[in-house]
């Protein structure tokens, strides 16, 4: 067994070479090691393993605390037969995730509460466990993030959304934008363009989308690019949030005397 001292240099050393899982597990490594009598090449063997899978464990965290998805129903708590109109097979092949790959784009069009930001979360959370980086914003985050008078600021900004091989856009439709708002949004999808995904959730038809952003001359052109390479799906139903109250409703009625 190897002294203290040459264990405290071999932890350093090992610090310094950017294998931290191995330096902070030392004594329990050497120990493993020596009662299983590892080879060499099983010793190095182990130590790659243990700093493969630490390493890809810190990245997931650093990816998922960056891309703001938060917290979300899992979709196994899903009620596929809830909604009067769902294409399970869509939803279901973008789970696995093929419309990154071939940098196409999803949209999930709705009414409120049928389930399509649960979805898209889901789609986000699956992506960033495959090792996608993933960006989760509204509508009304994404665009007022880019309301910035300084143009190197704002071209920093296009750059930073630009860049992730999901975008993830809330709520399209639930609030009403003016015409520079249409023209962000219309440079952040022109910016992704057969390059990156985009995964949308949208309470309108893209024919009322000029409620949205009245008077906006891109809508048009940005419209012919979000959907030129999509798969786009309507989820028709009743909202979950208002049976689930109704359904709290009628539980605490029963507790009554």
């Amino acid at each position: 067994m190897s002294s203290p001292e040459k264990r405290t240099d071999l932890h350093s050393q090992l610090l310094q070479f950017g294998l931290t899982t191995t330096a902070h597990g030392l004594d329990d490594f050497i120990a493993r090691a020596t009662k299983a009598r590892w080879s060499p090449q099983m010793i190095l063997e182990e130590m790659l393993r243990a700093e493969t899978q630490e390493r890809s464990r810190r990245s997931f965290e650093r990816r998922l605390r960056q891309s703001h998805v938060g917290r979300f129903k899992l979709m196994a708590d899903f009620e596929w037969n809830w909604p009067k109109k769902i294409d399970r097979s869509i939803l279901e092949r973008a789970l696995t995730l093929d419309f990154i790959a071939e940098a196409r784009n999803l949209i999930l069009m709705g009414s409120n509460g049928v389930g399509k930001t649960m979805i898209a979360k889901n789609i986000a959370y699956a992506a960033l466990q495959a090792g996608h980086t993933v960006m989760f914003r509204t509508a009304a985050e994404l665009l007022a993030d880019l309301h910035c008078e300084s143009p190197q600021l704002l071209r920093r900004k296009l750059n930073r959304y630009a860049r992730p091989a999901l975008l993830a856009i809330d709520e399209v439709g639930y609030l009403s934008y003016d015409t520079a708002a249409a023209d962000l949004l219309y440079e952040v999808v022109n910016r992704r363009y057969e390059r990156r995904s985009i995964l949308m959730t949208t309470n309108k038809a893209f024919k009322d989308w000029n409620t949205v952003f009245p008077n906006a001359t891109s809508i048009a052109t940005l419209l012919d690019r979000l959907t030129h390479h999509a798969d786009i799906t309507l989820i028709e139903g009743q909202s979950y949030r208002v049976r689930e109250s109704e359904m709290e409703i009628a539980a605490r009625r029963k507790k009554k005397p």
